[in-house]
């Protein structure tokens, strides 16, 4: 099970960068909170994912059972998942005011402090 869900991960982190690499805002941003699943579920499969016993101290003892997977990793996960949605709706909203602003996507269009009729600057000096 722990390598089929990081073979998975594998492939958030392959769509993700397919994602980044596009010239579309939409397409970065979702880019983005892909990788930052990606991110996620690689550091769930890195605590150990097991059914058997739950990750905490039952009863009287100080350490979960054995075989127990470690709780840590599932605690950052989930403040990861409150940045990391925050973060995606910050950028939601500046993208679309770029968009709103610029009325273009496309990242090549965007280019507001280089106009297409003005003289290129020097190549080399």
């Amino acid at each position: 099970m722990d390598y089929a869900i990081a073979a998975l991960s594998g492939v958030f982190f392959v769509a993700a960068i397919y994602l980044l690499l596009a010239r579309s805002l939409i397409r970065m941003l979702l880019g983005l909170a892909l990788i930052g699943n990606a991110v996620n579920l690689l550091i769930l499969v890195a605590g150990r994912l097991t059914r058997v016993v739950p990750p905490i101290a039952l009863g009287h003892a100080d350490t979960p059972a054995a075989g127990a997977a470690n709780p840590l990793p599932q605690a950052l996960i989930l403040t990861a998942i409150v940045i990391g949605f925050a973060m995606f709706c910050f950028l939601l909203v500046l993208a679309y005011r770029a968009y709103q602003s610029l009325e273009a996507d496309d990242t090549d269009r965007m280019r507001v402090a280089e106009p297409r009729h003005r003289p290129k600057p020097p190549m080399s000096y």
